[in-house]
């Protein structure tokens, strides 16, 4: 289930077609483009990269900017698909409002396979939700991943035993901030049967200060959690590199998604964190390639 890792790129007759998820990678989505444009055919580009005016002016007279392509997620993973798009919450770091809306757009439709990538699986009307597991039940589709998750506001004992049903994969959801404490403590309660492996908590980091990050996570792995730590970075960020705010820098930021991300806080704090000695422990830790499209969350700034 390997992703493309930011863009996606396919040809159909003379259009060459670019997805691209980070706005890190436009400046290779513009040679992209100008390469299929030599060979003579109509470049056309999407993606979550390009939701800012100014991040489309980079492929200005190199590509036509279309704002939606039907299952353009599958060329990032085939494995993957989309049942719904939007998000009520409206996070101000978030690209999901901008791009989608704060209103759900249902697609009843859509292809059933393994990886589900909408924004926020519990806060679907309850019968939509219904209607997406019966669609996995009635194809005979194993849900091995939710992949954007669930929202902790609206995990309710009943979301739990609904998705329960298909859900074969790590119950994903995102502890932002430290308002979100209660409700996230709240749904860690219900998944308390659950394997550590299976409790995968997004964890923001950057967008408070030190302290208050370090305590998301340890209460995460305290209440039997696996915490995936994302740095702040801007939307229109155009090199891939956290944002210090507060206290932080961006090599602190760096070095606690490293120390967390590679399971290091399973022997060592991270006051005791080396870099050097962390870099040749990763080696030994598997990549996550579920994290896909999400395993940087840009965020605004």
């Amino acid at each position: 289930m390997a992703w493309s890792k930011g863009i996606a790129e396919w040809v159909e007759g003379e259009t060459a077609y670019l997805s691209v998820a980070f706005t890190w990678h436009l400046d290779d989505v513009q040679q992209r483009a100008a390469m299929h444009r030599a060979l003579g055919r109509r470049v056309v580009a999407g993606g979550p990269a390009l939701f800012h005016p100014r991040m489309r002016a980079v492929l200005e007279g190199f590509a036509e900017i279309e704002a939606d392509y039907p299952d353009a997620i599958a060329h990032h993973n085939p494995e993957a698909t989309i049942a719904s798009r939007g998000c009520p919450v409206g996070c101000w770091f978030c690209i999901v409002p901008a791009m989608e809306g704060r209103e759900f757009t249902l697609l009843p439709d859509f292809p059933v396979r393994p990886i589900l990538c909408d924004n926020n699986l519990s806060a679907l009307p309850a019968d939509y939700q219904d209607h997406i597991i019966s669609r996995y039940v009635a194809e005979g589709v194993p849900l091995l991943d939710a992949n954007s998750g669930f929202e902790p506001r609206t995990f309710t004992e009943e979301v739990y035993r609904r998705w329960k049903l298909i859900n074969q994969g790590p119950w994903r959801f995102a502890f932002d901030d430290q308002a979100e404490r209660a409700d996230v403590q709240r749904v860690m309660g219900m998944l308390q049967a659950e394997p550590a492996s299976k409790k995968r908590v997004y964890v923001l980091i950057g967008n408070e200060p030190f302290e208050a990050c370090m305590e998301r996570i340890q209460e995460v792995i305290g209440w039997g959690g696996q915490p995936h730590v994302q740095p702040f970075v801007k939307l229109t960020a155009r090199e891939k590199a956290p944002h210090a705010r507060f206290d932080w820098t961006a090599a602190r930021l760096r070095d606690v998604a490293r120390w967390a991300n590679r399971f290091l806080w399973r022997s060592v704090p991270f006051e005791e964190y080396d870099r050097a000695s962390a870099d040749r422990a990763s080696r030994a830790v598997p990549h996550d390639a579920q994290q896909g499209l999400f395993e940087t969350r840009p965020v605004a700034g």
